[in-house]
């Protein structure tokens, strides 16, 4: 059960206070999700064949193969159907890196897994259970095991998203410091 988005404080009392979500019922009420709205989640890479993410993917409209060697919608991308990994300068979206955590599905399933499937988790914006009812997810991969790009291939990340159609960025990322 997916306490942090609906918790009466029934399942395990002692441990889940009452409330201690994020009133995912009561958005719902208003909207389940949209699927003119692109969120690009720019983490590691998101498992775009996943039985919960698969209908929430985006489609770049353009390309028909995501990795293909080739940039059939001339926007500088090859293999760009659901995504590019910028880690690698390519269309081949990784996940399974030995050094990989998951990440990038993970924070993809909370946004937009789809709901009312009987698999897994719901997403906060996952949809109603209807074909084509949740966001759509973009996966902009900035880091890939021990790998991550540069400042300059943030930006690109950034700019890939909103150049085709993100109106919101996913950017749940740590930094170290050299301050103590």
């Amino acid at each position: 059960f997916q306490w942090h988005l609906v918790n009466h404080g029934d399942l395990r009392p002692n441990k889940f206070r009452k409330g201690a979500d994020v009133g995912v019922e009561k958005a719902w009420e208003l909207c389940t999700g949209d699927p003119s709205i692109i969120v690009a989640v720019l983490d590691e890479g998101v498992m775009y064949t996943h039985p919960d993410l698969a209908l929430n993917m985006w489609c770049n409209p353009g390309e028909t193969t995501q990795g293909a060697k080739t940039d059939a919608d001339g926007n500088g991308y090859e293999g760009d159907l659901h995504g590019y990994n910028f880690v690698e300068d390519s269309g081949k979206i990784s996940w399974s890196d030995a050094n990989d955590t998951g990440h990038g599905t993970h924070v993809a399933g909370t946004i937009a897994a789809a709901n009312n499937n009987g698999i897994g988790v719901c997403g906060v914006a996952g949809g109603d259970g209807t074909p084509d009812s949740g966001v759509k997810i973009m996966s902009c991969q900035v880091f890939s095991g021990q790998n991550s790009v540069t400042l300059a291939g943030e930006a690109r990340a950034i700019k890939y998203a909103a150049d085709n159609g993100a109106v919101i960025l996913q950017c749940s990322w740590g930094y170290n410091s050299s301050e103590s």
